[in-house]
């Protein structure tokens, strides 16, 4: 079977997504798969992560990946079609977003628009949520546009997170959604779209 959409996940962290991503492309039989992890940093663990699972990795600093001459040849080497983030850190440059539009999906901790923006990731979202007094949030799965996290949202899935939860306990229940949903979604966007041409 034509193997015909190859993923870069772009990560910055842990990698624990990318990983779920990876296990998931591996074992299922569709027509999707993950070519290549783009990292900014070299220590990351999702470095490690990859190649423990036998995945191209590249290493881009923040300069590496504004420069277009580099990135797009890199991304065409590997013949990937579309780009998924799972906590990257440095901002998409914009030419990648042209190159690759509706393309490159994001999957941002909490349900948008609330706790939006530069600067909200990661923790600073699950404080954020904490400190407003919140007593559900969630995912949400976007396309990616040149400002932070307000492009096309294609999912959202909630969680209930009690009273006075912590923020590491909200992070773990964010987590737990996804999971459970971003791999399955990132088939379902890319997947039908492709085999109905």
């Amino acid at each position: 079977m034509k193997q015909n959409v190859r993923l870069a996940i772009f990560a910055s962290g842990d990698g624990s997504n990318a990983e779920n991503i990876i296990r998931y492309f591996s074992s299922n039989d569709c027509d999707c798969e993950v070519a290549l992890i783009v990292s900014s940093r070299q220590s990351a663990k999702v470095v490690q992560r990859a190649r423990s699972l036998n995945i191209p990795v590249a290493v881009l600093s923040r300069d590496e990946l504004n420069n277009q001459e580099i990135t797009l040849p890199l991304l065409e080497s590997y013949g990937v079609t579309a780009i998924i983030l799972a906590g990257f850190l440095l901002p998409i440059p914009p030419f990648l977003i042209h190159r690759y539009d509706r393309r490159i999906i994001n999957i941002h901790p909490a349900l948008l628009p609330k706790f939006g923006g530069k600067g909200m990731y990661g923790r600073h979202v699950h404080e954020a949520v904490v400190a407003a007094g919140e007593h559900e949030t969630g995912i949400t799965i976007h396309y990616v546009t040149e400002n932070y996290d307000e492009g096309e949202i294609i999912f959202q899935a909630k969680i209930e997170i009690g009273d006075h939860p912590t923020p590491e306990q909200v992070a773990a229940l964010v987590h737990s959604l996804e999971y459970r949903h971003y791999p399955a979604i990132i088939e379902k966007t890319f997947s039908t779209r492709e085999n109905s041409h």
